[in-house]
């Protein structure tokens, strides 16, 4: 992943961070989910990151959604 790319949302519930990635696709801005949960013991975090021009609109998108 390119270093313009900035992550905006992270949940240990995978589902969670759909759901937000499908609004923020809705809207036209692009995003790329990167799951870094242990396969074996399930801990850890799915992380989701926007490019670096989109990451304000993304925040205030997530935010007046209370996701």
């Amino acid at each position: 992943m390119e270093a313009s790319w900035q992550k905006i949302y992270s949940s240990a519930l995978e589902h969670q961070v759909k759901i937000v990635q499908a609004v923020l696709n809705d809207v036209g801005i692009n995003s790329v989910i990167v799951n870094k949960k242990d396969s074996v013991y399930h801990f850890g975090e799915v992380e989701l990151y926007v490019q670096g021009e989109n990451v304000m609109k993304a925040k205030q998108i997530i935010n007046k959604e209370q996701l």
